[in-house]
């Protein structure tokens, strides 16, 4: 059990990085994240060119789940190539694996599991979908938590987190997650957190609006965001209000920034923005200015 290293020259196993192709452009520098969580491994890549490689032949009882965020993946595999475009995700056993070709600008993720743990069929047949579906989504805040926390897990906390990547692979596979199940509850917040922070400025963001996207209740997204000591209207508030003031130092009027940030009128603005950092936005903008 390990945490994550920093970002590191190379893609594949924590224990043994795969040789690049000779015609592998100069210079290609691909960064990742590793965290081993027991026999589960999840890793983070990003490549600013094209990269080939070759990688170690795999388990037959191995399951891959690849995600593309942007750029494309092509997996050689069982003498095919699997073209993976960015805003997908495919699972699939890793037997017959034989090595991969990135495109420029590639990002996304892997995770590798054992396929009996998620099911005695698990990855015998590829499957496919959206890289932005509410199971993918909570897959992955999953793994975010996990490389940023692993270090301060107990073995108890260990064990339950790997429990929870295994329930959320089989989300992803079968395309349902059961959202009450106490600890998914992490994973869910996170998953809210980051939809939200991507529509702040969209004038329906509600908390019912986040719970429809990840398919779960209102009751248990805020059920979810109990631990964290703020409510999900709240976190949509304060982070409104945080690039609001981003705004104001980077020059914005207040009728602007209240627009923008989804705020009733100025007035409104003014209100919400005084009650939180003691001062008005006007204050605030010119005690930002250069003397």
């Amino acid at each position: 059990m390990s945490g994550s290293p920093e970002p590191d020259d190379h893609i594949g196993s924590c224990d043994r990085p795969p040789e690049y192709a000779a015609d592998t452009e100069l210079g290609a520098r691909v960064q990742t994240r590793e965290t081993r969580v027991r026999d589960a491994l999840l890793t983070d890549f990003r490549t600013a060119i094209r990269v080939r490689s070759g990688t170690t032949q795999r388990a037959a009882d191995e399951l891959r789940l690849y995600v593309v965020h942007r750029g494309s993946w092509i997996l050689q595999h069982s003498g095919s190539r699997l073209a993976l475009p960015g805003g997908r995700f495919m699972v699939q056993r890793a037997t017959g694996l034989t090595g991969f070709e990135t495109s420029p600008q590639t990002a996304g993720a892997t995770i590798a599991l054992p396929a009996g743990a998620v099911g005695s069929h698990a990855g015998d047949r590829p499957i496919s979908g959206s890289a932005v579906t509410p199971e993918v989504r909570l897959l992955l805040a999953h793994a975010s938590l996990l490389h940023d926390t692993i270090d301060e897990l107990t073995d108890h906390g260990i064990g339950a987190a790997r429990n929870a990547l295994i329930e959320l692979t089989r989300g992803v596979m079968y395309r349902y997650v059961d959202g009450t199940e106490p600890a998914l509850a992490p994973a869910l917040a996170t998953a809210a957190r980051e939809l939200a922070d991507q529509w702040l400025t969209h004038p329906d963001l509600t908390p019912s609006l986040l719970a429809r996207q990840l398919h779960v209740s209102i009751r248990t997204l805020n059920r979810a965001f109990a631990d964290t000591g703020e409510s999900v209207a709240a976190y949509i508030r304060r982070r409104r209000l945080e690039e609001a003031r981003r705004a104001l130092t980077a020059g914005q009027t207040v009728s602007e920034v209240a627009a923008r940030w989804q705020f009733a009128d100025s007035s409104h603005f003014i209100r919400s923005f005084r009650r939180r950092y003691d001062q008005t936005p006007a204050q605030y903008a010119r005690n930002r200015q250069p003397s």
